[in-house]
């Protein structure tokens, strides 16, 4: 059953390997910037997710529609926060 998932994972996302490397790279770069340190916990969280997700798209299918929705859903989360809608 986990092997089937671990397939259809990585024909969404491609080798798991080169993905890590690309996310990786992409936190190093973002831990640098002049905000990083700034960030609520749950806006770094964000965006470490969102960043997990473009190196999903940039590693595997980027046609894969889910990823792009992921996006989404975890900017409208902060965006959710920031405009007081949250249930938090």
């Amino acid at each position: 059953m986990i092997d089937d998932i671990l397939k259809e994972r990585g024909s969404n996302y491609g080798d798991f390997r080169t993905q890590a490397h690309i996310s990786q790279h992409l936190k190093d770069v973002m831990a640098i910037t002049n905000n990083w340190e700034t960030l609520e916990p749950w806006q770094s969280e964000a965006l470490e997710m969102i960043q997990h997700k473009i190196a999903r798209i940039l590693n595997g299918d980027p046609n894969y529609v889910d990823s792009y929705r992921d996006i989404a859903g975890y900017a409208t989360l902060v965006c959710n926060i920031l405009e007081g809608k949250s249930d938090d």
